[in-house]
């Protein structure tokens, strides 16, 4: 089977799929499978170790969300299910998606239990019963099990998500432990966007005679434009800004290898007028989360970051991604700009070149198998003109769902006493102690004096615009 000639996409009715499950396929809106589904859910549902190598955005949670869910029986008080993620971000994207997909199974409980997060709370609900399944890092799990708190004896599906950074960020030791106290007649699913050798060895050591399904991530099949820019690494901040300013993407994400390259470029671009927020590892997880909530509801238009970082991003349209440096794997350069170009759209991948990354640009020309497309374009001089504003503002809420504040809640207030028509209101993010909202930009600073003004749901809050 060549990517030239590809199946005709099966419809998960296909599959001997029980109704509760098919039901939560049909809440989100899923009708066929994606290739990785449709390569990987038969082997799953049959019980299969499975060893996926698919980029994001591919339709993996669904794959292994779907075969946890078929082997879980709901009557049973015990950790049945276990899967191991290298972000929080992605651990409750994760959580999300299998929630809505057990949409039609009672009384099914998912926790989420990850580092950055007070421990308390996680071991009281882990004390009132032990949740069918468990999504989380590695770090805190390992925590959990050292507590006798979390109990694995009873895993009968494990998953081990973008197993690849997972490693990058060091958790190899903490994987080997917990993936020690489950059951080693369990079945294991291993996905991961890169292949190297450090997987193949934790495959080899976890995995019992799997099936390899590799779906490509080849950057010529996702519809995006690629430009590379030789560039004078003292000029390259001067470029970036120039090449922002020709393109306007409404959401951009630039990558940098380097940490402490992250905070510069992004100060380097707030001084030109650019909206921009950084994330890099080492921001406390209140404010990461605010960066990716700002980035997601459209109020800020670039956002500079690490790759372990972005790990969990879940953005809709992204517009462009710019490589500030070339990667040292072209695997993570295709995976980085198969961010953009989602769904068909069209996106943009923008790459800085300096003398000393050509072996990079060679090597990710080779990977693509086809000519990169070289521009020439002249670094910013002296000041930015015309830079375009992010289109919304986020106002926050010193309040969330242990104070029974629902979406609702906020527009009602905003579309009543605010006096606020409903197309300003973006996105809406409740959190537990914290509500996000996305206000059109001019209308933001109205929002915010008669929310202070006012109430939502009866009482007041602080509120803050950030």
């Amino acid at each position: 089977m060549t990517p030239d000639n590809p199946p005709a996409p099966l419809a998960f009715v296909a599959l001997p799929l029980s109704p509760a499950l098919l039901q939560g396929v049909d809440a989100l809106g899923y009708r066929t499978m994606t290739p990785i589904q449709q390569q990987a859910l038969p082997a799953i549902l049959d019980g299969r170790d499975l060893i996926g190598q698919a980029p994001t955005g591919s339709g993996k949670t669904a794959a292994f969300g779907l075969g946890l869910l078929h082997r879980i029986d709901p009557g049973k008080i015990q950790t049945q299910a276990l899967v191991l993620c290298p972000t929080r971000e992605l651990a409750d994207q994760v959580g999300k998606q299998l929630r809505k997909l057990a949409v039609g199974i009672p009384n099914l409980k998912v926790s989420v239990l990850c580092g950055g997060m007070p421990l308390a709370p996680q071991l009281a609900s882990l004390a009132t019963h032990d949740p069918q399944v468990v999504v989380g890092t590695p770090g805190r799990i390992q925590e959990l099990l050292r507590k006798k708190a979390l109990h694995l004896r009873g895993v009968r599906t494990l998953v081990l998500d973008e197993a690849d950074r997972m490693l990058d960020m060091g958790f190899e030791e903490q994987i080997r432990e917990v993936v020690g106290k489950t059951p080693k007649e369990r079945q294991t699913l291993l996905f991961s966007a890169t292949y190297p050798e450090a997987i193949r060895a934790i495959g080899n050591a976890m995995l019992r005679e799997p099936l390899e399904v590799t779906v490509e991530s080849h950057a010529e099949q996702v519809p995006v434009e690629q430009h590379f820019f030789e560039i004078d690494p003292a000029r390259k901040t001067q470029l970036l800004a120039a090449l922002l300013l020709e393109y306007r993407p409404e959401s951009c994400v630039v990558f940098c290898n380097m940490r402490r390259d992250v905070d510069e470029v992004a100060g380097s671009l707030e001084h030109y007028g650019f909206t921009t927020l950084a994330l890099h590892g080492d921001m406390e997880q209140r404010d990461r989360d605010e960066v990716l909530v700002r980035f997601a509801n459209r109020s800020c238009s670039v956002l500079v970051a690490s790759d372990v970082a972005a790990r969990g991003l879940d953005v809709e349209d992204l517009a462009a991604v710019v490589n500030y440096e070339l990667p040292t794997d072209p695997d993570v350069y295709v995976h980085r700009i198969g961010r953009t170009g989602r769904a068909g759209k069209g996106g943009i991948a923008l790459s800085l070149c300096s003398a000393r990354e050509v072996a990079r640009a060679q090597a990710i020309e080779a990977i693509q198998g086809k000519p990169l497309q070289w521009r020439r374009a002249a670094p910013l001089a002296g000041r930015a003109a015309n830079v375009p504003p992010a289109a919304m503002a986020t106002l926050r809420i010193d309040a969330g769902k242990t104070d029974k504040l629902r979406p609702g809640d906020i527009v009602g207030a905003l579309t009543g006493e605010a006096g606020l028509p409903v197309a300003a209101i973006g996105k809406i993010d409740v959190f537990a102690t914290r509500s996000y909202v996305a206000i059109a930009r001019d209308k933001a600073g109205a929002a915010l004096s008669r929310l202070r003004e006012g109430k939502i749901k009866g009482r007041r809050f602080r509120i803050n615009r950030l």
